[in-house]
């Protein structure tokens, strides 16, 4: 649905703001889906669909899409890297939460791995900062990039890829205060509702 509304040019938090007028509505907000419950499990029933000779062909698509929803991301916030004529492969790259969900330590099936090595095949220099994971459990390269503390002035791209609960009380003027002049703040999970590029 975030790709048909963008390539529409809807804005999907309007739409989620105007279906949650429905009493039963639930809200569903589009990101990267990773941990073990949406991104794991549904691969245990389409193997026992098959053996019964069921085809899931639903579950392995929905399966398929979520999991590819990293490059969609990436090639969102490339074409922003190319409007604002900025060199990735000599840029400071701010990556905001690495667990798999907001407000948790689990870092389990995160997409924003996906979302980090791709970006690491162009620019060298990308730092970790999510206060909620402790990166010493990690592996090495992804703990060589954690930060404890972004610093100022200093980014020249920053992804939000995670709602933090930390993040938003951070506020889009701290965030603000860790870029460049001439940089791009991508708020892949829209929590500042339009202040930065989102999805």
């Amino acid at each position: 649905l975030a790709k048909i509304f963008e390539k529409d040019k809807i804005n999907t938090n309007k739409v989620i703001k105007a279906a949650s007028t429905k009493w039963n509505f639930v809200k569903y907000f589009p990101g990267l889906v990773g941990g073990h419950c949406i991104g794991v499990d549904p691969f245990y029933l389409s193997f026992r669909a098959k053996q019964l000779g069921i085809n899931p062909k639903m579950i392995l698509a929905g399966r398929d899409t979520n999991d590819k929803m990293y490059l969609h991301f990436y090639k969102l916030i490339l074409n922003l890297i190319k409007l604002r004529k900025i060199n990735l492969s000599k840029s400071n790259v701010l990556i905001m939460g690495y667990s798999f969900k907001e407000n948790c330590s689990d870092t389990r099936n995160t997409q924003i791995e996906k979302l980090y090595n791709k970006f690491s095949l162009k620019a060298k220099k990308i730092k970790i900062f999510d206060p909620n994971v402790n990166h010493e459990l990690l592996n090495l390269k992804i703990k060589k990039s954690f930060i404890l503390k972004p610093k100022n002035n200093y980014y020249d791209i920053i992804i939000i890829g995670v709602a933090h609960k930390l993040f938003k009380k951070m506020g889009p003027k701290k965030i603000l205060k860790y870029s460049k002049k001439k940089s791009i703040i991508f708020d892949l999970k829209n929590i500042f509702e339009n202040k930065f590029y989102s999805a």
